[in-house]
């Protein structure tokens, strides 16, 4: 079934050995390897699967990159997905070494040692995370459905990293009061109502205000500086129903949208603002207020609040208010309840006040 014969180049110098395997009802297969040993291993194994019924075809795999792959990905499947992060994270991928790469000749290991480098970059544990979920389902589409059945997923070899622990920083004392007397004295007028609507709505810093990221594939602009890209338009009045105290996030992070309750208080920050004619309801970016704050927060004294643990403690004293996790989960996006376990204990303490 497999014939093996000399391979010579145009001087007729002996530079290998083709392998053929030929099946009645399966194409036939051709490969060169450099010595008859290597050759008679594979024509083994391909005859093997072929008598036991397992095998597939591995040229598809064989002969196109994983940069293809990701190119393809972007341009298929990427845009059908509701949230719009994954082509930022299909992009990086095609910029690193492994995207040269054969999809056949990836293995796990390889995968590994790419994640290695992500962690020793800095990036943090969820980033890894969104990183090996993109490549796991490259591999999958193109298996199932780009004719290349052949494949192992290499991420099937490759545990996520453990993600941290929840951070349970909340505002302590009078925390909040000298943060807000210096969100007053901050050039950025939007620091104080942006804090405040934070606080009270639970919303995370990209769907209150604009956010820009690095562009993945690296390209400056004419001054040599880092293309950036928006990747959130932040809340937009046309979405802000003040009669009926809601505000509808139609693109949010995990891709499903909401309708966001609002406070009186959150209620008084909107009807202070002014309307900006871009139709944003706060004139300013994630990178403006991300420093005001940081500056704020050290001219305050307070120590290690981000602006993301004013989401932490909004969500708790939502639970503080008696809301259910349920009814939590609908005003803050959280996804699965399971997210919302670390803040059972504080459901707990206020039943145990009621029960006397």
């Amino acid at each position: 079934m497999a014939s093996i014969t000399p391979s010579y180049d145009r001087e007729g110098e002996h530079i290998g050995w083709q392998v053929a395997v030929r099946k009645k009802g399966y194409p036939a297969q051709y490969k060169t390897f450099r010595t008859k040993k290597e050759g008679e291993a594979w024509a083994s194994v391909t005859e093997s699967e072929i008598a036991r019924g397992v095998w597939r075809d591995r040229s598809e795999a064989e002969n196109t990159t994983l940069k293809e792959c990701l190119d393809r990905y972007l341009a298929e499947v990427t845009p059908k997905k509701k949230s719009k992060g994954e082509g930022w994270y299909v992009q990086a991928w095609m910029k690193r070494p492994i995207a040269a790469r054969f999809m056949a000749s990836i293995r796990g290991k390889d995968l590994a040692s790419e994640i290695r480098a992500m962690e020793n970059e800095g990036k943090g544990a969820n980033h890894v995370r969104l990183y090996r979920a993109v490549i796991s389902n490259v591999f999958t589409v193109a298996r199932r459905q780009w004719g290349m059945e052949s494949l192992e997923n290499p991420a099937d070899f490759v545990s996520n990293p453990k993600l941290p622990q929840g951070r349970d920083r909340r505002l302590v004392d009078d925390e909040e009061e000298r943060l807000l007397a210096e969100c007053d004295s901050s050039r950025n007028a939007s620091l104080r109502p942006v804090v405040i609507f934070a606080v009270e709505t639970a919303m995370r810093a990209g769907e209150i205000v604009e956010t820009w990221k690095q562009d993945p594939s690296g390209a400056l602009d004419a001054d040599g500086r880092h293309l950036q890209i928006k990747v959130s338009t932040g809340l937009l009045w046309k979405y802000v129903d003040l009669q009926r105290r809601t505000a509808l996030l139609p693109k949010t992070k995990n891709g499903t949208p909401r309708t966001v309750p609002l406070s009186s208080r959150a209620v008084a920050v909107l009807e202070a603002l002014p309307r900006n004619l871009d139709g944003r309801v706060f004139g300013t970016t994630y990178e403006g207020i991300h420093q005001a704050y940081v500056r704020a927060c050290r001219r305050a004294a307070i120590d290690g609040l981000t602006f993301h643990d004013l989401r932490h403690e909004a969500t708790s004293r939502l639970f503080e208010k008696g809301f259910n996790p349920m009814e939590v989960s609908a005003i803050t996006g959280h996804k699965t309840l399971q997210m919302l376990k670390r803040y059972t204990h504080l459901r707990a303490e206020d039943l145990a006040k009621r029960m006397g």
